[in-house]
């Protein structure tokens, strides 16, 4: 297994279960029944620091849609050196640390860690074309 299949692994489990933490505050906040029940126009609120954590998750998702391709195209173009590896660690690394701050509701920290994970997707992708 490559390094960045490693870490492309990595920030699957990571993002496969950030869930879990704030379904299981929804059902402490709005009780079991309706926690499992179909969503509704207006469900009462989750803690606060849960709903950050759903939008981190979602971000998370909507990053990895992005991420794993590029990982995969690497690796189906045979693509893995130094560079590519410290990327996807990068990248890991800013995502988890992303979740976090934002869980915790630190702002501009939150906005470096996505810059982060950003500008390693950019060197995955110079890297695929053979720029970098």
């Amino acid at each position: 297994m490559s390094a960045e299949i490693f870490w492309l692994a990595l920030t699957v489990a990571m993002t496969g279960l950030v869930w879990a933490p704030y379904m299981l505050d929804r059902a402490v906040v709005r009780g079991l029944w309706p926690t499992l029940d179909n969503p509704v126009p207006s469900p009462k609120p989750q803690s606060p620091w849960a709903w950050r954590m759903m939008l981190a998750h979602h971000n998370a998702v909507d990053n990895l849609v992005v991420f794993a391709p590029l990982v995969l195209m690497l690796d189906a173009a045979g693509i893995s050196n130094g560079t590519t590896a410290t990327a996807c660690a990068a990248y890991f690394w800013a995502r988890l640390m992303h979740l976090v701050v934002l869980t915790i509701g630190i702002p501009i920290v939150r906005t470096a860690a996505f810059l982060v994970g950003f500008g390693a997707q950019a060197v995955l992708v110079l890297a695929l074309f053979g720029w970098m």
